[in-house]
């Protein structure tokens, strides 16, 4: 990794989980001292330039993480190259990253959670947003602990 780490949340459309890890792993970092440049987009363009969905913005907030300055965008080609590491929230969102990555490239793409899915709460109710928060605060720390070892 460069001396600023990057990193990349990947998930469906960019409003809910990927937003989440996003806003948890900067603000993790930013308390710890740790400069990175940590950004999300989806695999989808359903919500290009929409704010993050206003239930993952209260579930967050509520612990403290701001989302509301974040805006939906789509995986792009050269995001493969930009950074250190690019991360899934999912299984399918592997899948398809895989399928687009150039072969060079493919060593940065990871889980968030090694063998698990973080779970799309968009079509459930509050108990899944936290279940979110809950799963993305434990990777990020990982996450983190990885990030400060590869940069001191």
């Amino acid at each position: 990794m460069k001396e600023k780490p990057s990193v990349l949340f990947v998930c469906t459309g960019n409003i809910c989980r990927s937003p989440t890890a996003e806003a948890v792993l900067k603000d993790l970092a930013a308390k710890s001292g740790v400069e990175a440049r940590i950004e999300s987009a989806g695999i989808g363009d359903w919500h290009i330039g929409q704010p993050p969905d206003e239930r993952a913005q209260h579930h967050a907030r509520e612990r403290g993480y701001d989302l509301s300055a974040q805006r939906a965008r789509q995986v792009r080609k050269r995001d493969f190259e930009e950074f250190d590491v690019i991360v899934a929230l999912d299984r399918t969102h592997l899948e398809v990253l895989q399928e687009h990555c150039p072969p060079q490239h493919l060593e940065k793409l990871r889980m968030l959670v090694k063998g698990h899915d973080v779970p799309d709460p968009y079509h459930g109710g509050p108990e899944g947003f936290e279940r979110v928060l809950d799963m993305v605060e434990a990777a990020c720390r990982g996450l983190l602990h990885e990030m400060k070892t590869l940069t001191s």
